[in-house]
């Protein structure tokens, strides 16, 4: 038996006399599927992947692995970008899966809210909403795996953020297992509560780090009655920003989506599938997606016909889905873009924020860096205008011998690091740190932020056993 194995046998006879061992898998073969993320960069090995079917369960998990000094790693749909939910340390880690805790408990239509677990795909939570006649307005490419727990760790975005927020805008409450096996409850539907500290919000985006999300409790909205879904385009990022503003002014709340598509985006997503068309006559350098809806009696497609009316002066082309199948394909169009850039090998995948009157800037100047030092590579540019929220992704020549790229992908993600942090802005706006950017970040953050992160850490997780080294490693000083 090698070092591995034995470690292996070692902690999951530990760990099964807190927990039923039908729970816990060693199979090497049955480890594979938790091992890596999308990402296609890290590739983890975990001791074993623990899976509970309730909070109960976790909670004897976690209160034996503080006894034992077990770390652990909790992990949903496997759908990050930056190696935050596998396992990691070199000493060893277990995988603690929450895909079996994956139950809708309510929904109720009075509160407008629902409760959740952590396991739940967010696909089947938003079904759920909808069969109640609410929305659930987390959108996102994945959410036919991501899972909810994911969604909070994270604080995940996506495409309605410009009306409805982030996650952390939708939480009104937690529960939460702790490192050491302790249950915080603070799953509650309550709109208003100012009793001390808000330390839901603690959780929320912090990776994993501080506590495992087992549930929460979902801000919903009335489900729209009428969508209207437009495809335009400018000639210019600039031109996107002027109909962005004025988007703003004369839609206002009913405005859901903005997105930006430049070209060569585009042309991925032609180029991919045969049974997609452009959906405008001639090519333009850029588009926008842009999305309102709305319930009651408002006329919305007369509203977007008279914005689109108004802005002659900036539009140079646009076509307005005329039902809801027309409307799927022009989503279509980004979600194959997304999905297929990369034509199967790594590439640079950014996920960035500036301030939103700084976009066409930002996008301007990175472009024009990066075809200084890579003028071979391609890069793909869409993103959330009204949340700043940009990818700016850079795709390796063809060709380009498989050992090159990771040095080519770190470079150009150092030109595009430097021009942003001239723009102000952030190297994560959605996925979060975890492994993959923790040094960018911690050559950025200042030494009062990573103190005060420190000492959260600290006071949550003593022992660092939870998702350790990722964000940052070590404790405060």
């Amino acid at each position: 038996m090698n070092a591995f194995n034995s470690l292996q046998h070692s902690v999951a006879a530990t760990l099964a006399s807190a927990v039923p061992e039908s729970i816990l898998l060693t199979d090497p073969d049955a480890l594979i599927r938790y091992s890596n993320d999308v990402s296609g960069i890290r590739h983890g090995r975990p001791l074993l992947v623990a899976r509970p079917r309730s909070t109960e369960e976790l909670s004897n998990l976690m209160a034996c692995c503080h006894r034992h000094g077990i770390p652990a790693v909790p992990q949903g749909g496997l759908t990050g970008l930056v190696g935050g939910a596998v396992a990691s340390r070199p000493e060893g880690e277990i995988v603690v899966s929450l895909e079996r805790m994956d139950r809708i408990r309510s929904v109720n239509v009075i509160d407008y809210a629902m409760v959740v677990e952590a396991g739940c795909v967010l696909d089947s939570a938003k079904a759920a909403a909808d069969a109640a006649g609410c929305l659930l307005p987390i959108a996102l490419g994945s959410q036919g795996s991501c899972r909810i727990g994911g969604n909070v760790a994270t604080n995940a975005g996506g495409f309605n953020v410009l009306r409805y927020g982030m996650t952390r805008d939708l939480v009104l409450g937690l529960e939460v297992v702790l490192a050491d096996g302790r249950v915080w409850n603070g799953l509650r539907t309550l709109r208003k509560d100012n009793r001390g500290y808000d330390l839901k919000q603690l959780f929320i985006g912090s990776e994993g780090t501080l506590g495992i999300v087992t549930a929460a409790a979902l801000k919903l909205f009335p489900r729209p009655e009428q969508v209207e879904t437009a495809f335009l385009a400018v000639d210019s990022i600039e031109a996107a920003m002027q109909l962005y503003a004025r988007a703003r002014r004369q839609c206002s709340d009913l405005l859901s989506a903005f997105e930006l598509i430049l070209r060569p985006g585009l042309e991925v997503a032609l180029r991919s599938r045969a049974d997609l068309r452009d959906p405008l006559q001639e090519a333009h350098p850029v588009y926008i997606l842009a999305e309102v809806s709305a319930t009651g009696r408002i006329d919305l497609r007369g509203l977007m016909e008279g914005f689109l009316l108004d802005s002659g002066d900036i539009l140079r082309d646009g076509v307005i889905a005329s039902n809801r199948a027309q409307a799927d394909r022009l989503w279509l169009l980004r979600e194959v873009m997304v999905d297929r850039q990369g034509r199967g090998g790594p590439y640079l995948r950014s996920d960035v924020s500036v301030p939103i009157s700084r976009i066409a800037g930002f996008v301007s100047d990175a472009l024009a860096a990066l075809a200084r030092s890579h003028p071979d590579a391609t890069p793909i540019t869409y993103g959330h205008v009204g949340d700043g929220n940009l990818h700016l992704n850079v795709i390796p020549p063809e060709g380009m011998a498989p050992e090159a790229i990771p040095a080519m992908i770190h470079a150009a993600e150092e030109v595009l690091f430097d021009i942003l942090d001239r723009h102000g802005g952030s190297i994560s706006a959605e996925h979060g740190i975890g492994l993959v950017k923790q040094a960018a970040y911690l050559h950025r953050v200042d030494a009062t932020t990573l103190d005060l992160s420190r000492r959260i850490k600290d006071a949550f997780d003593p022992c660092h056993l939870l998702s350790e080294g990722r964000i940052f490693n070590g404790h405060a000083k």
